[in-house]
């Protein structure tokens, strides 16, 4: 303990001489500041003039070299600029083929699995309208063909038949009105087969 106690106190004695010294120090820069002052006092009008002069002259050249290196760097920047506007301008041009070469694949993949799910691509459905067209036209032709024929039917004359079988005798003519029917049926089937076929 009496180590520690003859350590400080060894600091501190030396600490003095240092504040001692730090506190003239200090005291020589106050005068010589006094001085500089009071000189200038004395000579205030020309040394005050010299001052101003010498601070102008610094200002200009000062002003000068900032204005250059401004100046510098403003070119730097323009001739920067125009180097990333054309770089930017290259990538935009890249990006459009990348773009377009990933869309041709996507339709490429699209259109293989739409075939392999057994969808007709637009032209084989293109390609079946026309067919359908064809055969409407064939029928349509077909259809006026036959109602310019007269169709005469030689009717046999009905037997006389027991009134037993009264139902028989109405069949007959519902038959009859049936089989004149079916080829107005197949006309109209035929029509509205043409209008879907034109939708499509």
């Amino acid at each position: 303990m009496v180590k520690k106690l003859q350590k400080t106190a060894s600091k501190k004695q030396s600490a003095l001489p240092l504040a001692g010294s730090v506190k003239e120090s200090a005291q020589q820069i106050w005068l010589a500041g006094l001085g500089a002052f009071a000189k200038a006092q004395s000579e205030s009008g020309k040394a005050f003039e010299t001052l101003v002069k010498e601070g102008l002259a610094i200002q200009r050249k000062t002003q000068a070299v900032a204005e250059e290196k401004i100046s510098e760097a403003t070119s730097k920047m323009a001739d920067m600029a125009s180097g990333l506007s054309s770089k930017a301008t290259g990538i935009t041009s890249m990006a459009t083929g990348q773009w377009d070469k990933l869309e041709n694949i996507f339709e490429l993949r699209v259109a293989k699995a739409l075939s392999k799910l057994g969808v007709p691509s637009s032209k084989e459905v293109a390609d079946l309208v026309a067919r359908i067209d064809e055969l409407n036209k064939s029928v349509q032709k077909l259809s006026k063909a036959a109602a310019a024929k007269p169709t005469t039917k030689v009717e046999k004359p009905a037997a006389e038949k027991p009134e037993a079988k009264p139902k028989a005798a109405v069949k007959a003519p519902a038959k009859a009105a049936n089989g004149a029917a079916k080829p107005a049926a197949k006309r109209a089937v035929a029509r509205k087969t043409a209008e879907v076929a034109a939708t499509v």
